[in-house]
């Protein structure tokens, strides 16, 4: 195997495909990423055994030939060349080391053998679909603050996407929850995806393709059975494991009666529940509203530091209920009402019932917060 590339390239291809690779593995060739060229085209691939990421490059290709050599000494060797080397790979084969050239720079690194590297193999796919990268950004962005970190719950330890009946029509929806907030949010069914099975994609799956779409301005090419899920962007192939499990059933859990209707612009709010909030270093620290026609008033107390509230009248509250208090987990809030762009709905029930939380311009998104004791 031989090529050449410039740095520019090459660094941006190992760092995404480092970003799969495992830190922590007691497999060696786990750490390695695979370098192919095959008629012409370069490729890069890494895996953890859970996600495998491959990204054709554009290279000079003089030999044909696979090897692995470590991910992260090759990215730091890469990322530590002038900006507009030319940088050059050589494998003869065999058990030799992997030349690399750039300008007057050189140096060998310890190759492992393709025999040993995991096969890339998806498998058969039984659904393709296609998402812009944009919808498939907001379908991400909205849930996956949701997504559990509770090992034993491994369930909950990523994002559910699945096809719906949505109040227009069939629908595609991703759903989130830790069993505190939960998320729901949906686009219109695209074309391929009816039928397919809900699958639960892993909180590392969800971060590496966010990260990867970052850069996307196109659409997405989607493709998943019950145990994989594919993601083609532009030259990168993103495969994933799916988690094995069944997600609840979430519409048990979004209530249906609620009655009492707040109304907020996003900002004003969470600058007031931040202002309110800092009283205190708890972690968990909650928040109390106190509400009242067209009035909020948001307080919190800490037995260390004292406490705080603020007042927030008609100008910015539109709230026709009576009397109600309720409080939440200062982070919940924030979490939730970061993804609303103008003006929030909370619609409550009573002070110890979940609260529905919505954006009042956008119906493709339901937030659900449970409450706590303040």
């Amino acid at each position: 195997m031989k090529f050449k590339a410039d740095r520019a390239t090459l660094i941006k291809s190992l760092a995404h495909v480092q970003n799969v690779v495992e830190k922590r593995n007691t497999i060696p060739i786990l750490a390695n990423v695979l370098l192919a060229v095959r008629d012409g085209k370069l490729s890069i691939a890494a895996t953890d055994l859970e996600i495998s990421l491959v990204e054709e490059v554009t290279a000079q290709t003089t030999r044909n030939g696979a090897i692995t050599v470590p991910a992260a000494t090759l990215y730091e060797i890469v990322r530590r060349q002038p900006d507009n080397a030319e940088i050059e790979l050589d494998h003869p084969g065999g058990d030799a080391q992997l030349a690399l050239r750039a300008g007057r720079y050189a140096t060998s690194l310890v190759a492992l053998s393709v025999d040993e590297f995991p096969k890339l193999d998806a498998g058969k796919l039984s659904h393709h679909f296609v998402l812009s990268a944009q919808e498939l950004r907001g379908l991400i962005d909205r849930t996956k603050f949701a997504i559990s970190t509770e090992e034993t719950r491994y369930y909950l330890n990523g994002i559910f996407l699945h096809a719906a009946e949505g109040d227009t029509g069939p629908v595609l929806r991703t759903v989130a929850t830790d069993g505190h907030r939960l998320a729901r949010v949906e686009e219109p069914l695209p074309q391929g995806a009816a039928g397919m099975p809900g699958v639960i994609i892993p909180r590392k799956t969800v971060t590496e393709l966010r990260k990867l779409l970052d850069e996307a301005s196109g659409e997405v090419e989607v493709a998943l059975s019950e145990t994989r899920i594919q993601f083609t962007i532009g030259n990168m192939r993103l495969t994933s494991k799916l988690i094995d499990g069944t997600f609840p059933d979430y519409d048990r859990v979004i209530p249906r009666g609620n009655d009492k209707v707040l109304r907020i612009d996003k900002k004003d709010f969470n600058d007031a529940v931040g202002r309110v909030s800092a009283i205190s270093s708890e972690k968990h620290r909650p928040v109390k509203l106190s509400l009242a026609k067209d009035l909020l008033v948001i307080s919190a107390a800490s037995a260390e530091q004292g406490s705080a509230s603020e007042e927030l009248g008609p100008e910015l509250v539109d709230y026709q209920s009576g009397p109600l208090e309720i409080g939440f987990q200062a982070r919940y809030l924030s979490d939730v009402t970061e993804q609303i762009k103008g003006k929030v709905e909370f619609i409550f029930a009573d002070g110890a019932a979940p609260t529905l939380v919505r954006d009042q311009d956008d119906a493709s998104a339901v937030y659900v917060l449970m409450p706590m004791r303040v």
